[in-house]
């Protein structure tokens, strides 16, 4: 089982990317679970059909010692498991507490043992690299770590403290920074200047994402594009960064 974490700056399209990657993966042949570490619990939407499932903190809240498998883990397009670890109300506790909480359950509920899944993707934000955000860098829950950025310049200094905090933690052998995907916005000279930013932090491009209506119009239907249009162009793109992830972390 290969554990990957998939962090960047909020809004910047992580979601969207790391849910078709578990797509076009388990399109592959291959079980795949998809934990989403984000307050907003919205990682998997595009996995269930537009629906949101009910968040590991929310089941906890309501059910305490009582949570079981099912109350946290739905199956999703093509088989993906889905989980959301969700976080306290706005304003109130620390939102890292959610990622805690879940990684605990999925453990303690045997939930890699029960869906065996062959990868682990763990939909992180990473707008703030601390506490439970943390989690699946300082915990080695992930083995390898992808960093989602545009050209844009808080999206690059996002991206910078993530890949500062990994090698800071790799040092503990705990998860190494496997690459950085680009989800292109169109910035002028975009290319170049997260080209510039991989080379300064030794950690290749492993491949850009187009900007493509296909996307939104995909998440308008409440499914990946992968799901969607499985013949398009940006399907093939999903595909072609899936094949080279699956390449990487072999």
């Amino acid at each position: 089982m290969k554990k990957i974490a998939i962090y960047g700056k909020g809004g910047i399209g992580k979601s969207t990317t790391t849910a078709n990657l578990s797509a076009a993966i388990a399109g592959k042949g291959l079980n795949v679970m998809q934990v989403g570490c984000d307050p907003k619990a919205d990682s998997t939407k595009t996995l269930l059909g537009g629906k949101k499932i009910p968040t590991v903190l929310e089941q906890v809240r309501q059910k305490g010692a009582d949570v079981t498998l099912d109350d946290i883990v739905f199956s999703g397009y093509m088989g993906v498991a889905c989980v959301e670890a969700g976080g306290p109300p706005p304003g109130v506790g620390c939102a890292g507490r959610g990622i805690i909480a879940a990684f605990g359950k999925l453990e303690e509920l045997d939930a890699y043992g029960v869906w065996k899944p062959d990868l682990v993707f763990y939909d992180v934000l990473g707008d703030v690299v601390c506490g439970g955000f943390a989690m699946p860098i300082r915990e080695g829950y992930a083995e390898h770590l992808f960093v989602v950025t545009s050209g844009e310049m808080m999206s690059l200094f996002a991206a910078g403290n993530i890949i500062s905090a990994v090698e800071n933690f790799g040092k503990r052998g705990y998860a190494n920074c496997s690459g950085i995907i680009l989800n292109a916005r169109g910035v002028e000279g975009e290319d170049e200047l997260v080209a510039k930013f991989a080379e300064e932090n030794v950690t290749p491009v492993v491949r850009k994402i187009p900007r493509d209506g296909a996307v939104q119009e995909a998440e308008s239907l409440g499914k990946t594009v992968v799901e969607a249009f499985p013949e398009s162009p940006m399907a093939g793109v999903y595909g072609e960064l899936a094949d080279r992830i699956l390449e990487i972390v072999a």
